[in-house]
């Protein structure tokens, strides 16, 4: 708790009740992983068991469900609690504010969730040679709601706005700005001109026009306030010397789009303050990549990445102590660059939307096989694409491809097919035909499971929607950021369900309970029951055909998406759109694999041994029948294709020639799925330490690096490994004669495995 707060006699900040914060947790964990399908941790280990830990988080994509999800990962994988950083308007909401605060959040006051519209116009009487000067008409400046360090916010162009801060106030119409105004929108908004380019740059000749348009008087605005965070750091920095977790959305607040924010310096002066005041704390700040695909859809998947822990310079925290100079100015900056450096190693971000789908479509033409990867992996794949497409997106070929793509993808779209599903162009009309019934009867049948419990939650679906698109659009509102506002949709669907999903159950319970006593529900059930009985089984049994509707439900809904394209399959009139379809995405696959082959080896040295998919189009990758004895040479070749590539076999679910279906579209996936969201099956192990080692799930995984030259870290993690072994291998009579010489033989056969 932080001193200040106990000499003021105010409530501290971040007190944690363990006990409410585990049963929090529990109980909030079932309804997200309900809501999603699939949930993916990756790197967890990364996350260290004691000392303290600041985890920066990003994108922000769900107000309420992100830190659901890192608290549950992390307290499962490492046992760890986190308190986070929470906004002071969510506290506001009494069931929100009252659980999180017995959890140990720290609620944290944001400028823009305070701002007010303010008295008068303003304008830029000087733009070109003194941006930074502002001036009111009808405004004072000199009353109590502007504050040196607070904010001038224009009106939203495009559901962005643009802000300045404060820097000095000269007057009840003057004030002086500590940047200018970023942007063409900001300067259009503020001189009523248009000879200004998109980045606020003034075209030739500008300099000899009016300052500002003729006839412009200027534009309304709001001010937002200068907040002291003095005692959210201190409470901080408190948790943090006490060797405990903090979590925080670095971004500043929830949104959808498709790159980051611009991070926020709290989180520097947060990890800079923490070390300064104890140099010896050993701060770990660790990245966390929040990698949703559809995150506001049920029964989506994520993937939540760990990223390599960043230690503050001591340098840096020196520097932090030096007030109110340059030197503390430039430590914030280079400590807010590496973490966000660390974010973009476990984020996939794009510029728009736009070039997100493109990075998607060429993932999937990239995989020309079908291979089905794990979601990790995809995360991974998408990375290393956006990467190669920042360095290379002004190349010709790569600009022709993206058009190429692009237009692919509208192709798609007015066919009404996804990408997998183009498959089915190399069909029979025949063979179509007895897919499509066949699939068509399956459906039905299932339908038999799906009804029941779809009418029995059809109540909460429609609430669910109703709100979560209502307060979409209220955040869209209130917000300079969002696009759509998605990132609220999730987290009100969770929180709505809770509250109708038990009243819709009790609402069954009564009508039947009353029926029952009113004529036995029509003579069905016979007489005498007792109700408290009556009530029970409902109670049991509304909730389980719930669920098998929900199981059921996503294999039906994935059979009922395949049909369209199988009807077009053995549809004569389409059929052909299917074959052009189908040849122009094998010519456009191909040209992705040379691209990526010939443009990868010069952005990565090491391109071929870090690889996820091997190249489909190379001879390599055919299976071929040796008529001579192998060269050197050869072995030498096999070997680098052997270590140097991840070449995963095709699971029973992906896409195949026959009738398989893409992802849970089988019965069989029916029995390797947990009871609520899932990570990828793995089966029993095998008593073979190679086939252990080197199975996870069907897939044969291969590392994304070599050995980095830290051999210590890797024997300091076979010791570990070795001694939790060595009394079953004593009882056995086999082992190795001592911890450390097992230790340096692990390290030799593994050293071409890391």
């Amino acid at each position: 708790m932080a001193k200040d707060s106990q000499h003021k006699g105010k409530k501290p900040l971040a007190v944690m009740n363990k006990y409410v914060y585990d049963a929090f947790l529990w109980v909030f964990s079932i309804f997200v992983e309900l809501f999603f399908r699939e949930v993916h941790p990756r790197s967890s280990w990364k996350v260290p068991k004691e000392g303290p830990v600041l985890f920066v988080c990003a994108p922000h994509a769900n107000q309420f469900v992100d830190p659901l999800m890192l608290m549950r990962i992390v307290k499962k994988e490492s046992g760890r609690r986190i308190q986070f950083l929470i906004a002071d308007k969510s506290m506001k909401r009494k069931f929100i504010g009252a659980m999180a605060g017995l959890t140990g959040v720290v609620p944290v006051g944001r400028a823009m969730d305070m701002t007010k519209p303010a008295k008068g116009k303003i304008y830029l009487p000087d733009p070109i040679n003194d941006p930074c000067l502002l001036r009111g008409v009808d405004t004072n400046f000199e009353d109590k709601t502007f504050q040196v360090g607070g904010s001038i916010v224009l009106p939203k162009v495009n559901e962005k706005a643009a802000t300045a801060e404060i820097l000095e106030i000269k007057g009840p119409e003057e004030i002086r700005l500590k940047r200018a105004f970023k942007g063409g929108v900001a300067l259009q908004q503020l001189t009523g001109r248009n000879d200004m380019t998109k980045d606020g740059a003034f075209i030739d000749g500008a300099a000899d026009r009016k300052p500002n348009a003729e006839g412009f008087e200027g534009i309304d605005f709001k001010v937002a306030p200068k907040l002291d965070q003095t005692e959210v750091y201190d409470a901080v920095h408190t948790v943090l010397h006490n060797g405990g977790s903090i979590g925080i959305f670095p971004e500043g607040g929830s949104h959808d789009r498709t790159d980051l924010l611009p991070l926020k310096a709290g989180v520097a002066i947060m990890a800079l303050g923490t070390v300064a005041s104890k140099p010896d704390c050993n701060l770990k700040i660790i990245p966390v990549g929040m990698n949703y695909f559809h995150a506001h859809k049920f029964r989506s998947r994520a993937v939540i990445e760990f990223g390599t822990a960043i230690e503050v310079p001591p340098e840096l925290a020196q520097s932090f102590t030096h007030q109110g100079t340059d030197e503390r100015r430039q430590a914030i900056s280079d400590m807010l660059e590496s973490v966000r450096v660390g974010l973009i190693s476990v984020t996939v971000t794009t510029p728009d939307p736009d070039t997100l789908a493109v990075i998607q479509a060429v993932r999937r033409l990239y995989n020309s096989k079908g291979t089905k990867l794990p979601l990790p992996r995809v995360v991974e794949l998408n990375r290393r694409l956006v990467q190669g497409y920042d360095r290379y997106k002004d190349d010709p070929r790569i600009i022709e491809l993206k058009k190429e793509v692009m237009t692919y993808n509208r192709k798609l779209r007015a066919l009404g097919l996804r990408d997998h599903q183009v498959q089915y162009a190399k069909m029979h009309p025949i063979v179509a035909a007895g897919l499509f019934f066949y699939r068509l009867a399956k459906l039905i049948m299932m339908s038999a499971f799906v009804i029941p419990g779809t009418l029995l939650f059809s109540l909460v679906f429609i609430t669910c929607k109703y709100i979560s698109i209502r307060k979409a659009r209220e955040a869209l509102a209130a917000s300079n950021v969002k696009v759509q506002a998605k990132d609220v949709m999730a987290t009100w669907k969770i929180l709505v369900a809770m509250a109708v999903a038990p009243l819709s159950y009790l609402w069954y319970i009564a009508i039947v309970t009353y029926w029952y006593k009113y004529n036995s529900c029509n003579g069905m059930l016979p007489p005498g029951y007792r109700k408290r009985y009556l009530v029970i089984a409902q109670a049991v049994i509304y909730p389980f055909v719930t669920y098998q509707a929900l199981r059921f439900g996503e294999v039906a809904m994935d059979i009922f998406k395949s049909l369209g394209p199988l009807w077009k399959a053995m549809n004569p009139f389409s059929n052909s759109e299917l074959a052009k379809l189908q040849k122009r995405r094998e010519d456009l696959a191909q040209r992705v694999n040379d691209i990526i082959n010939e443009l990868g080896p010069e952005m990565y040295e090491d391109f071929y041994s870090k690889r996820i998919i091997q190249d489909p189009f190379s001879k390599e990758a055919e299976p071929k029948t040796p008529t001579r004895i192998k060269t050197d040479e050869d072995a030498a070749r096999e070997d680098k294709q052997a270590v140097g590539t991840y070449d995963f076999p095709a699971s029973p679910s992906s896409p195949g020639p026959s009738n398989q279906l893409p992802r849970n579209e089988s019965f069989g996936d029916l029995a390797n799925q947990d009871i609520f969201s899932s990570r990828p099956h793995t089966p029993k192990k095998s008593r073979s330490r190679n086939a252990s080692s080197a199975n996870l799930g069907g897939f044969t995984l291969k590392p994304f690096s070599t050995i980095d030259g830290n051999l210590e870290e890797v024997k300091r993690r076979l010791n570990d490994g070795v001694k939790q072994r060595m009394g079953k291998r004593r009882s056995s009579g086999a082992g190795y004669e001592s911890e450390e010489e097992g230790v340096t033989i692990g390290v030799q056969r593994n050293r071409g495995t890391w």
